[in-house]
């Protein structure tokens, strides 16, 4: 047999589409042994150091299909170790291990080293018990060389194909696996080409849109967006086809009957042999869950833009913490919801707080029951007011309460107004009482007398003057409480030396000085320039001397400014001082009692505060009227201060 038509007859072999690859080694290993003259031709695997016989022919016992070996005791282990075939024509002068030759007894052996995939498989070879008596030719080598070659890709075919095989198994697998969830989930299930059209829908776009999964594909995805949305889902599908996943995208979708339906999808790039060729994703209908996002988005601005003040706070810490706060409550108090969560409510409290009101709200929440309670808070700039608090309980799913809802609310005017009531209707009813039992006394007097009596008729005059001037006085705080409350700039330079020349004229006799020693204006409403009049009116009429001296004297106090109005009068009594001042429940007697009250109730309504009082000689009384400066610069709306509680 020639070494030519050997060759050919290898390459038919290895052509036959006919053959598996066994069949086609096997058919290889006989023409091999043929060719050599030997009568062993067998293919060998080496994996671990161990030699395995994969195929073979002839009879040698231990070389056959299944027989392992450790390569140190095989012929292999040299044939392994070089890049061209391995020929022996005597073992025993070789460089064949003894052990090998003394498991084996092969006296010829020529063999190949096998390349699969850049990978050492094994090897193959052709041997015989017997020496060789002539060495192999280059032909031979040659012919080895090439049948090795050839079974290298014979096996490099089949290896490919198996993966194939496998890969399209797990294709297979993967997709029915796909199509068996796509079927039975709720969710939309798609895949898109690499031309932007649908090459799967599965069956939940019938419920969710309307369509059928049929004819979505072979449609561009971006035919049943919205036109805003296309552009986005266009971007989306791009960065996906660059190897980029895409998570939790909403997209607004149109259904078969042109309503807005929002898909939040998820997809990721489908890869085939390394190159992305298409996107796969899911599509989940959250259109209900947008709108009730909508929903609490809309409850949410209502709560942070509505006037009253809302916090909550979570009554399973031990502090019962504020965990929300609005708008309207910073407005309410001042603080801002950095300054406010994290601390409990009690914390707006101070001197002037009701402790049995504040209890009430403490005993309300154990019992975990709804209450409302008025109660005196304090503003972050210290200023006191009247705050209707509303606290109601929230329960959670299994009914036990876990937050409380409160609900904040200023009162103080309403508070003042009926502060003043009751005022007007004491003062009222106390002297009206004692004034006419005086008159009636006056008139039996004066009835029962024949002569007249000018005492008796000076007195019935006073006492008559005196109802009038409370009568006024009452009239007055009436309307005063009636005007609106509008806060303004105020020269202080303008306006007090207005009132001093007005008084001057009015009270020739009395030395009225005025003092400024402020270039800032005061933030109030022009009911400040009446306040005034009535202090110095109030210091010239009970000074019993002939030369009364009011000194009004204006100064700066921090952000405030302060109006000291002193007299040399007798000195306010002090127990009409504390009614005045704060509050107390022993009934005004007088009408400059009235009086005084409508500076406090005006001064007040402008988040300032008022003190009258004796001075500490006796020797005269001193009235402080504070209200907010404000600079030149700044703007009315940001000094202006919120009504204060009548008594501060």
């Amino acid at each position: 047999m020639t070494p030519l038509s050997s060759r050919h007859r290898l390459y038919d072999i290895f052509a036959d589409p006919e053959r598996d690859t066994e069949a086609k080694i096997a058919r290889a290993l006989d023409l091999g042994a043929e060719f050599f003259d030997l009568p062993i031709g067998f293919l060998t695997r080496i994996d671990d150091g161990i030699q395995e016989i994969v195929q073979s022919t002839g009879g040698h016992e231990l070389i056959q299909p299944g027989e392992t070996c450790p390569l140190d005791s095989a012929y292999c282990r040299l044939t392994v170790e070089l890049d061209s075939p391995l020929a022996v024509q005597d073992a025993a002068a070789s460089d064949i291990s003894q052990q090998a030759i003394d498991t084996f007894g092969l006296g010829t052996y020529i063999g190949t080293k096998i390349v699969v995939q850049n990978e050492t498989y094994g090897t193959v070879c052709f041997a015989d018990t017997d020496e060789r008596g002539t060495p192999f030719t280059d032909s031979e080598e040659m012919f080895l060389e090439l049948l090795g070659k050839l079974v290298s890709r014979e096996l490099e075919r089949r290896a490919h194909e198996q993966e194939l095989r496998g890969r399209n198994e797990r294709l297979k697998r993967e997709k029915q696996r796909f199509e068996a969830i796509a079927e039975t989930s709720f969710d939309i299930l798609f895949r898109v080409g690499l031309t932007g059209q649908f090459t799967y829908a599965s069956s939940a776009v019938k419920r969710i849109l309307g369509y059928s999964p049929a004819e979505l594909t072979g449609e561009q995805f971006t035919d049943f967006t919205t036109e805003a949305a296309a552009e986005v889902a266009a971007e989306a599908y791009a960065r996906v086809l660059d190897n980029q996943n895409v998570q939790n995208l909403e997209l607004d979708f149109l259904d078969d009957t042109g309503s807005v339906v929002v898909l939040e999808v998820n997809a990721t790039p489908v890869i085939e042999d390394g190159d992305v060729v298409g996107v796969q994703g899911v599509g989940r209908d959250v259109t209900d869950r947008k709108e009730r996002q909508r929903e609490l988005h809309i409850k949410n601005r209502a709560m942070d833009e509505a006037q009253v003040g809302i916090s909550i706070s979570d009554i399973r810490e031990p502090n019962e913490p504020l965990i929300y706060v609005n708008e309207g409550f910073e407005r309410v108090t001042g603080y801002s919801a950095e300054e406010t969560l994290g601390r409990n409510l009690c914390f707006l409290q101070g001197e002037q707080t009701d402790p049995e009101r504040s209890q009430r709200l403490e005993t309300a929440i154990d019992a975990g029951e709804p209450v409302v309670v008025e109660l005196i808070n304090y503003r972050r700039d210290g200023t006191p007011f009247w705050n209707q608090i509303y606290l109601a309980p929230v329960d959670d799913k299994t009914g036990a309460i876990t937050h409380y809802v409160g609900f904040q609310q200023d009162v103080t005017e309403r508070k003042r107004t009926e502060q003043l009531i009751q005022v007007l209707n004491r003062v009222l009813r106390h002297n009206l009482r004692n004034d006419m039992n005086a008159l009636l006394g006056w008139h039996n007097h004066l009835y029962g007398s024949d002569s007249r009596n000018a005492d008796a008729e000076r007195r019935v005059e006073r006492i008559a003057q005196d109802l009038l001037s409370m009568s006024e006085r009452a009239r007055e705080l009436e309307q005063y409480a009636r005007r609106e409350r509008i806060p303004e700039r105020l020269d202080p330079t303008v306006l007090l030396t207005a009132v001093v020349n007005e008084q001057r004229e009015q009270w020739p006799n009395a030395t009225i000085q005025l003092a400024i020693q402020t270039d800032r204006d005061i933030c109030a409403g022009s009911e400040l320039k009446q306040m005034v009049t009535e202090l110095i009116e109030n210091a010239i009429k009970h000074n019993l001397s002939n030369d009364p001296h009011v000194v009004i004297e204006v100064n700066n106090n921090g952000e405030w400014i302060d109006i000291v109005v002193s007299d040399n009068g007798p000195g306010i009594d002090e127990m009409e001082a504390k009614v005045v001042s704060e509050g107390g429940e022993t009934p005004l007697q007088h009408s400059s009692g009235l009086g005084l009250w409508l500076v406090n109730w005006a001064v007040t309504r402008y988040g300032g505060s008022f003190r009258i009082s004796a001075t500490e000689q006796g020797d005269g009384t001193t009235a402080t009227i504070r209200l907010p400066g404000i600079e030149d610069e700044t703007p009315v709306d940001a000094v202006a201060r919120r009504p204060t509680v009548l008594f501060a």
